[in-house]
């Protein structure tokens, strides 16, 4: 059976592939969860026309992300927390703290974006990976000084 990816579907395609699966998979799985619809001379033919548009609004998108990208790695942030005598915070700075701290900078990037390995418990220089666009990904500075 033929079907048309609307989801990506983990070991089987990305959104818009036309992949070949075993009939019962299809038709009692992923046509009624919503991940395909059947590969009929209509839908592939809406299906090419639907790529033509994605892919436009990828191109777009990932201008926009490449923008971003060049000023967060232009820019830094200090956010302030207590602290103990020996450098350690009370508490943690998390993605959410950073993402506010850019947000105060006039730079809007959802907390989602912001991977942090670790929430930041020390005084310090901390450079921050945000992933923009699944190409794209800047490094931000946050300084976390005593407050």
């Amino acid at each position: 059976m033929r079907i048309i990816l609307k989801k990506e579907v983990h070991n089987l395609g990305d959104a818009g592939d036309i992949v070949k699966v075993a009939a019962g998979y299809g038709r009692n799985y992923l046509i009624p969860s919503g991940y395909a619809v059947p590969a009929t001379d209509g839908s592939v033919a809406q299906n090419e026309h639907q790529k033509k548009v994605a892919d436009a609004i990828r191109r777009k998108e990932l201008v926009g992300a490449k923008e971003l990208g060049v000023k967060l790695e232009q820019t830094a942030v200090t956010i302030r927390r207590e602290a103990g005598e020996d450098e350690k915070l009370f508490g943690a700075v998390t993605n959410r703290d950073v993402a506010e701290a850019l947000a105060a900078e006039g730079i809007v990037v959802d907390r989602k974006a912001i991977h942090l390995a670790d929430p930041i418990r020390a005084i310090g220089l901390f450079t921050v990976p945000v992933r923009l666009h699944r190409e794209v990904q800047a490094n931000v500075r946050v300084y976390v000084i005593r407050g």
